[in-house]
This record gives structure tokens, C-alpha cells and sequence, in this order.
């Protein structure tokens, strides 16, 4: 007797709340306000617009250093995605019980090269982060990000991380 197949609206919800305990477990995240959209495992960060983002007001123009957070912090979760995505797909992890106290801990940033192409205006922002190589001990992410078209970036950043042991336990 064959098994029947999971039904597609579990397998998403699964993933979801994989997704949410993933970003639920890091508070930077909420207090930039950032969001992230999931399509199987790809996955897009947005930075809602706020005020406060504004570093330059006469211009205006969104702070350098919010946008390098935004670029950092959608790395390391495309990275931490991947992870999460490879032991849940292939029955290693039960995405039911995941918190952020159960996930696997982050990677640790070794350097990270921001280039600011041109200026970040006050409007939402995307990012798409690529794991150029993920390995048992370092990995390599690039990251975009844009605003109103795709094709015109406003920075991009590639960043180096070195890779957690497989202890359960987050820092």
C-alpha cells in the first residue's frame, strides 16, 4: 500500500512556522520591522519604510547603516534557511517543534563588505540573499537589495560566516 501524500497546505504551514521561529528568534529583527516573504525556499526580505530609518533627512535618504544591518541580517537568515530547509526536507528536524530556543544556532559573521550603489530612498526595501557555498565551517552569501525596480540595485554586500556546530542551542 502506497502512503498518501502530505496535503500542500501542511507542508506550507510547516515550513511557515519554521520561518517564523527562525526570525522569531532574533530581536533585531522585529525592532527593524523587517519581514520575510517565503516561495518554497527562496526567500525576500523587506524593509518597510519608518522615519526612523532616515539617516539623512535633508536628502532624505535611508541611514548606511541601517541598510548594511538589512543586507546582514538577510544573509544570515538565507543562510540559517538553507540549514533549516536541508534537515527538514530531508526528515532530520521536526519543523512542528522548533522555537527559537530549539533552532540550531546562527552562523557568526567573519566579515561582511557592503556596497552602497546609490541612494536608499525613504520607501520599502528588498533583499534576496544567494549561499554562494555553505559548508561544515564557513559559508559565503551575497546579498541584493532594491527598491522600486529590481535591475537597480541600491547595495549589495557579500558577507563570510562561519558555521555553528550542530548543538541545538542559540546565542
Amino acid at each position: 500500500m502506497r502512503l498518501q501524500p502530505e496535503p500542500v497546505q501542511a507542508v506550507k504551514e510547516r515550513r511557515d512556522r519554521a520561518l517564523a521561529a527562525l526570525v522569531g528568534g532574533v530581536p533585531y529583527i522585529a525592532f527593524l520591522g523587517l519581514r520575510f516573504d517565503r516561495r518554497g525556499d527562496e526567500l525576500t526580505a523587506t524593509l518597510p519604510f519608518d522615519e526612523r530609518l532616515i539617516g539623512n533627512p535633508i536628502l532624505p535618504a535611508l541611514h548606511g547603516g541601517v541598510t548594511a544591518a538589512f543586507l546582514e541580517v538577510a544573509a544570515l537568515v538565507e543562510l540559517s534557511w538553507s540549514m533549516l530547509w536541508e534537515a527538514m526536507e530531508s526528515g532530520r528536524l521536526d519543523a512542528a517543534t522548533l522555537t527559537p530556543e530549539t533552532l540550531p544556532r546562527l552562523p557568526k559573521t567573519i566579515d561582511f563588505t557592503v556596497d552602497f550603489l546609490r541612494t536608499g530612498l525613504p520607501r520599502d526595501a528588498y533583499a534576496r540573499a544567494r549561499v554562494n557555498r555553505s559548508g561544515r565551517r564557513y559559508a559565503s552569501v551575497q546579498v541584493e537589495a532594491w527598491q522600486d525596480n529590481r535591475a537597480r540595485l541600491f547595495a549589495q554586500a557579500t558577507g563570510h560566516f562561519l558555521m555553528p556546530d550542530t548543538a541545538p542551542a542559540r546565542d
